[in-house]
């Protein structure tokens, strides 16, 4: 039987994201939560890799920031890429991501570098983000409630999911909330957003995946993956 594996966030880390994908069944379906990129060196990659093996993946809140400001990014390059509104995206790993597509070199601040194919890229790719789901359901339960990716945790609101009026609600909890979902909650939901320490939490409503692979700090500096129908977890240390 063919498995289901969800990864956690990425986050640049393009090195070890292939060597856990070395590790899973070769015919695995492979769907992520989101947050593939910042941080870690390496987002360009990453997202090429998704793209051309056609991978499943949710909307993360990383992502929404590579759109919002990506896209302010690209009405203003190659000017100066010091305007504040790009700091709250610089701050959390966006500085890593522009450097991925050579767009950006370290000059004690940051100065665009002139690159045609580089910014073409990165056009693309924001607008295949923009076609990413704020989540997955899939065709399996797990104890008895349907299983659904998202990035954040977006359980206790899924009643949300589909009035007109809950819609802001929903995206909100789904992109950025960082609160584990109540035991009652109608679904078993599968995300990441929040790193957690030593190893996958698993309850009997949810899983975090979300291992920390960017973080170098003992409990966390893993990327890990979720089998849905055997609930094996497997996990790799980060590599450089």
């Amino acid at each position: 039987m063919k498995k289901t594996y969800i990864i956690g966030d990425v986050h640049g880390e393009y090195n070890t994201l292939v060597k856990l994908i070395e590790k899973l069944p070769q015919d695995a379906e492979i769907i992520f939560v989101g947050d593939l990129i910042d941080r870690g060196a390496k987002s360009r990659e990453i997202i090429k890799l998704i793209r051309k093996n056609h991978y499943r993946c949710v909307l993360g809140n990383h992502e929404q920031l590579m759109i919002d400001y990506g896209t302010s990014f690209t009405k203003t390059y190659p000017k100066s890429t010091n305007a504040s509104f790009m700091h709250t995206w610089y701050n959390n790993g966006g500085d890593a991501t522009l450097y991925s597509y050579n767009l950006i070199k370290y000059t004690g601040g940051l100065t665009c570098v002139e690159n045609e194919e580089g910014m073409k890229q990165f056009k693309d790719d924001i607008e295949w983000l923009k076609t990413l789901p704020l989540y997955i359901e899939l065709p399996h339960k797990t104890n008895g409630k349907p299983v659904v990716i998202s990035h954040a945790s977006c359980a206790d609101v899924w009643h949300h999911n589909d009035k007109a009026d809950g819609q802001e609600t929903f995206r909100e909890y789904a992109l950025w909330y960082r609160i584990p979902p109540k035991k009652e909650s109608e679904i078993f939901n599968i995300f990441g957003h929040t790193p957690v320490e030593f190893g996958v939490e698993i309850e009997d409503n949810y899983v975090n995946i979300d291992t920390g692979c960017y973080i170098k700090k003992h409990g966390y500096n893993e990327l890990s993956a979720y089998c849905v129908e055997t609930q094996e977890v497997v996990s790799v240390s980060r590599v450089e």
